[in-house]
């Protein structure tokens, strides 16, 4: 059974989006390695699309790549990261990467085999009315069956807000500040003290 340009499209994506997965935490550059997290953004955006899942494409493209991913590429480009320490752990994380990477090849081999998730047997989107908005979907979805999920979530990025507020605002330690109330009302006597000392005779 030949395969439909749809499942084509999907596993060239596929393959896109695992191989810059790969360069992601493989690239010796932290700034090839953001590039790569880009394609990768990319690649899954494109398979969302061809799940008509269009509403979330385009948001992980405008939010993701287009802010999120930008603002990382400027923070690393501007630290100084030590090579030498980022390679040390990678090397010592190395085998608990290897058993994960074991474990979901497994995992994939194993779901792969199954009859109803085989290659042959995924079927195709159903072709949604003319009428269909993928946004009203997902908004009825949110606010219906997942709201308390979606409200945990909103209460949880407001914590990790006020957080990084408050630790970029935290006042530093030992830090000399000019503070004007103090300058305004302060006295000559408290500032200048005069000394009457006898003059010397010549010698």
């Amino acid at each position: 059974m030949m395969l439909s340009p749809l499942h084509l499209l999907f596993y060239v994506f596929a393959a896109m989006a695992v191989c810059s997965a790969i360069a992601v935490i493989t690239a010796r550059s932290p700034v090839r390695s953001v590039l790569s997290l880009i394609v990768t953004f990319f690649a899954i955006a494109g398979t969302w699309m061809m799940l008509r899942a269009e509403f979330l494409s385009l948001i992980l493209i405008l939010v993701y790549v287009g802010a999120v991913m930008t603002l990382f590429l400027f923070v690393v480009m501007m630290l100084n990261i030590d090579r030498e320490s980022r390679i040390s752990g990678f090397v010592k994380h190395v085998y608990i990467g290897l058993f994960v990477v074991l474990v979901v090849t497994g995992l994939i081999i194993n779901m792969i085999g199954t009859p109803h998730l085989s290659v042959m047997q995924m079927p195709e989107p159903p072709v949604e009315p003319a009428d269909y908005s993928n946004i009203q979907a997902l908004g009825m979805l949110l606010f219906t069956d997942y709201v308390y999920p979606f409200e945990i979530a909103g209460v949880i990025l407001l914590a990790a807000i006020i957080a990084a507020i408050t630790l970029a605002h935290r006042k530093p330690k030992n830090r000399k500040a000019q503070r004007p109330s103090a300058q305004i009302a302060v006295r000559p006597e408290d500032r200048v003290r005069l000394v009457k000392m006898p003059s010397g005779g010549g010698n």
